[in-house]
């Protein structure tokens, strides 16, 4: 994923209400949630609702399926790991040199007294 593509992803997210939705809908697993459920936890206007799901399913976080007389909204989860996996996969990748992997593996005391190779794994 390019780095426009992840800007246009985040960008979406920026807006609390969107990211309300789009957490809410990740929180829901992959069965989702209908509109009507979406908007009783959100606790905002149909319209206003609709705007943000459809500018959360032009960047393909959000899709939408229509069952029978229902449309049900789900997070892209495939969408949600390509965007994080992309910026998690950056982390530390200019390191200093000390940071970075060894030739020889450490030994087992060095590993109980080393600090985390990487500012991702020191939590």
């Amino acid at each position: 994923m390019n780095l426009d593509d992840i800007a246009t992803r985040l960008e979406a997210l920026g807006n609390p209400t969107r990211l309300r939705i789009f957490q809410t809908l990740v929180r829901a697993g992959d069965a989702g949630l209908s509109v009507g459920r979406l908007q009783d936890r959100i606790g905002i206007a149909a319209s206003t609702l609709t705007h943000h799901c459809q500018r959360l399913m032009q960047v393909g976080l959000v899709t939408q399926e229509r069952q029978a007389t229902t449309l049900i909204c789900r997070a892209n989860y495939p969408m949600l790991h390509a965007v994080t996996g992309a910026l998690v996969e950056q982390c530390c990748a200019e390191a200093a040199p000390e940071t970075q992997a060894r030739a020889e593996p450490p030994s087992a005391p060095e590993i109980a007294a080393a600090p985390a190779a990487c500012a991702c794994d020191a939590e």
